[in-house]
């Protein structure tokens, strides 16, 4: 996204999404100012123009920014990694000067001891340590360290002492321990536990924390059938247990990397969210759109359908296709109710989030068909249309056309929309077709 405002104004923030990414401040020149991160782009860029905030980097910065641009993240992780890339690359001048020398912390399981621990550190060395991270917050991290040690999934011993084979600790430290006496740690200082037994607990937290939770889960499944085997129904209840848990945690989160030549796609992506949202005079930055189409033969295997694109972007997990039921024959407009009808009355009841904007493919006709669709199910989103003729888009309530500018960012956003949708309901219904052909 950008804001391009004259020298003497501050950007216009309203364009700004309430989504996570990175922003990048720049002048009046187009030079990069200052890189952050946020969990909301809006909240976190509009604390720098409070005039009530007496911050020096504020008062010094707010002045000279001319111009935001933004990239839309995945997650707060993805955000904090591509904010410390482009940092790095650009070396902006009020990050360079403000910083505190702040790090964010990694979990650290210290496998160049024979006996690891697992812990929280802001640095990262190279003493045969794994690390994992960086981490955005440090407190969800302590709390995931207390529930996997709780419920004993790597019982790794939480003191901090220095003892290894031929380093033995010393028996008046291992008497006064209370994990030691309550049984909560191994106790590998007193032998309890062999040293090949307790490192292959610390190989599994290695596991865990780079997200191989199957190949750990069936190692968990093995052990305790051995344990069960051989009667030992104390181990095997531990390691039930710990199966149950590591279910709950196998969720993944996906990370994605945003490579440093992509960015500039990025930018030039969101900055077509901005102009259209200037160009619809929409009240929100048109993040998230969804896009209708119709397709058909001659009235057979009529079909409807939806693309999603998010940040400018195709979002295909949100891509949907219709067959069209109720309408029998030629009719577009019927065909485009259903569609729209179909899709929101499924959003809305199950409490989804809806879309900034819904595009449809056609004229006003079209887009009064999908107005009506959501009019009978009492919701209210921002609609156009993109008429295929001259490219002309039409808005409710507006009796002319909008002529968006040919090769513009904002009319480039809405034919790449339309085009996904005709291409993607053209290939569905083909299949639809050679179905019925080869059935028949």
């Amino acid at each position: 996204m950008s804001q391009d405002e004259p020298a003497s104004a501050p950007p216009d923030r309203r364009h700004l999404p309430h989504e996570t990414g990175v922003y990048i401040m720049r002048d009046g020149a187009g030079e990069i100012l200052y890189i952050g991160k946020a969990i909301d782009l809006a909240k976190r860029v509009a604390q720098y123009f409070n005039p009530n905030k007496e911050d020096a980097k504020n008062q010094a910065l707010a002045p000279l920014v001319r111009r935001i641009d933004y990239v839309l993240c995945q997650s707060e992780r993805e955000a904090l990694l591509l904010e410390r890339r482009l940092i790095h690359e650009n070396q902006p001048f009020f990050n360079v000067m403000w910083k505190d020398g702040k790090t964010y912390p990694y979990v650290k399981i210290s496998l160049g001891e024979d006996f690891p621990r697992i812990f929280t550190t802001r640095r990262k060395v190279r003493d045969g340590g794994a690390y994992f991270g960086p981490y955005p917050r440090v407190a969800p991290v302590k709390s995931l360290l207390r529930y996997l040690w709780k419920r004993r999934l790597f019982p790794l011993r939480p003191c901090a002492y220095d003892f290894s084979e031929k380093k033995p600790l010393d028996p008046k430290k291992i008497k006064g321990c209370l994990y030691y006496h309550t049984r909560e740690c191994p106790a590998p200082c007193a032998g309890r536990v062999s040293t090949a037994d307790y490192r292959r607990i610390a190989a599994r937290a290695a596991l865990f924390f780079r997200g191989r939770y199957r190949e750990l889960g069936a190692a968990f499944d093995r052990e305790m059938k051995a344990a069960s085997d051989a009667l030992d129904y104390e181990r095997a209840a531990q390691l039930r247990d710990a199966r149950l848990a590591l279910g709950l945690m196998g969720e993944r989160v996906r990370v994605r990397a945003v490579e440093a030549d992509d960015v500039g796609g990025h930018v030039a992506a969101t900055r077509a969210v901005t102009d259209l949202q200037k160009a619809l005079g929409l009240a929100a930055p048109p993040v998230h759109v969804e896009c209708f189409d119709i397709s058909h033969f001659q009235g057979r295997q009529t079909v409807a359908s939806m693309v999603c694109f998010v940040g400018a972007r195709p979002h295909r997990d949100h891509y949907r296709k219709f067959k069209i039921r109720d309408v029998a024959g030629i009719d577009d407009f019927k065909s485009m109710r259903e569609a729209v009808y179909r899709r929101y009355r499924r959003l809305r009841d199950a409490g989804e989030r809806l879309p900034d904007l819904v595009l449809i493919d056609g004229g006003k006709g079209q887009l009064g068909a999908a107005q009506d669709a959501l009019k009978a199910l009492g919701l209210k989103l921002p609609l156009a249309s993109l008429a295929k003729r001259i490219e002309e888009v039409f808005v409710p309530g507006r009796a002319e056309a909008i002529l968006l500018p040919f090769g513009g960012p904002a009319l480039s956003l809405l034919q790449r929309l339309r085009d996904e949708a005709h291409r993607f309901g053209v290939t569905y219904h083909r299949s639809l077709r050679g179905k019925a052909l080869f059935e028949g």
